[in-house]
């Protein structure tokens, strides 16, 4: 009651004040990105509507809390086995999506839940798959590795392999001739994959019109980044493939560059190498408690100084694109979204086993699955 009293109250406040009132649009200066076999790089001034500003928010927001709820449902143990959340790093997937089309395509590594919902999965689909019921992205199978949707390829579980999966997308979209690209992201764990290098070497040769991006959240695991790398600098990894460096904690940083290299990509260049600079708040999966290799104050101090989320709002309110109640209404409104969709990945049923073995190949007519033994016979239906 006194949640939906607050909420009424709100709206009425921002009701009260003409939307006309609040400025349109505005231009900020971002950081300047390091560049590597590029003359010029992306602008280093960005322009910024408030629509744009009040839909980032919302997306950066909602994943925020998503990711904070998957948390509290693992502590529950209502969610189990692997989990990797994404809380800290919400300006690259928000910053990704809003510089590329949803036509173009993606493929992540296992900390996937933020680019599953950018790329238009509802929060209730992708809690209920990390909860495993029926209602969940991928039928509650997939887990929290293991999310699709259309022109995005996972959310996959093994170190690196979904870098050359990514050049192969690139290599369809050069093929079918679509002028689409696709954006294929690596953490820092991964960067030193031997099937990495030799994805470059043939998106190189071939020219193909893929994004590759290293998310660098400084710690692999529990190992940071100076301690595994002989060189951090990871845009420049691509050596024969021009690079970026940006800020991935400003989501306007990340758009522009995102932008840039996809124009760039477009234009018949071949790939580009980007390296995201951003901060993983959790550990590196729900069975670490991201402490012993980093302090508790190293956390607060991005979280005071550098967190995604505050700079954008700050941006908006400073210039008069929003309202500190407009905000906390749209708060209230992803506090209930979150609440909603937890629910329901509580409560809606299981898989039944009848559904185990099923989408093994697609567009196959019905057939037999060998089970645990030669005797036990399953059915799977494409």
């Amino acid at each position: 009651m006194g949640a939906q009293a607050v909420s009424e109250g709100t709206r009425m406040v921002v009701s009260a004040r003409s939307f006309a009132d609040f400025t349109p649009q505005a231009s900020f200066p971002i950081k300047k990105c390091d560049l590597h076999r590029l003359e010029e790089g992306p602008s280093d001034e960005a322009l910024l509507t408030r629509e744009q500003g009040l839909q980032y928010y919302r997306t950066m927001q909602t994943v925020r809390r998503m990711e904070l709820k998957a948390d509290q449902l693992y502590k529950q143990k209502i969610i189990r086995g692997f989990c990797h959340l994404y809380d800290g790093q919400e300006a690259c997937a928000m910053g990704i999506e809003a510089g590329i089309n949803p036509t173009d395509h993606l493929i992540t590594a296992y900390r996937a839940h933020g680019y599953t919902f950018t790329r238009g999965v509802a929060v209730r689909e992708i809690l209920a798959e990390l909860t495993g019921r029926r209602g969940g992205v991928a039928k509650g199978k997939g887990g929290s590795m293991h999310m699709y949707a259309k022109n995005f390829y996972g959310g996959n579980g093994i170190v690196g392999a979904q870098v050359p999966l990514g050049a192969g997308v690139a290599l369809a979209c050069q093929y079918q001739g679509n002028n689409q690209v696709c954006v294929t992201l690596y953490g820092d764990g991964a960067a030193n994959q031997g099937q990495i290098f030799e994805s470059f070497n043939m998106a190189a040769l071939w020219k193909l019109p893929c994004i590759f991006i290293c998310e660098n959240n400084k710690f692999g695991m529990g190992t940071s980044v100076e301690r595994s790398s002989a060189s951090t600098d990871y845009y420049k990894r691509g050596d024969y493939i021009p690079g970026l460096k940006v800020d991935g904690m400003d989501v306007l940083c990340v758009r522009e560059a995102i932008r840039f290299a996809a124009d760039y990509c477009r234009a018949g260049k071949g790939p580009i190498v980007m390296e995201l600079e951003t901060y993983r708040y959790h550990g590196h999966s729900m069975s670490d408690p991201g402490v012993s290799y980093r302090t508790r104050e190293e956390i607060q101090e991005v979280r005071t100084k550098n967190d995604p989320i505050s700079m954008l709002k700050e941006r908006m309110l400073s210039n008069n694109m929003s309202s500190v109640e407009e905000l906390k209404e749209i708060d209230l409104e992803i506090r209930k979204v979150i609440e909603d969709a937890a629910q329901y990945a509580i409560s809606d049923p299981e898989p039944s086993l009848d559904e185990l073995c099923n989408h093994i190949y697609a567009r196959d007519p019905p057939m037999e699955v060998r089970g645990t033994n030669p005797w036990v016979k399953l059915k799977s239906v494409s």
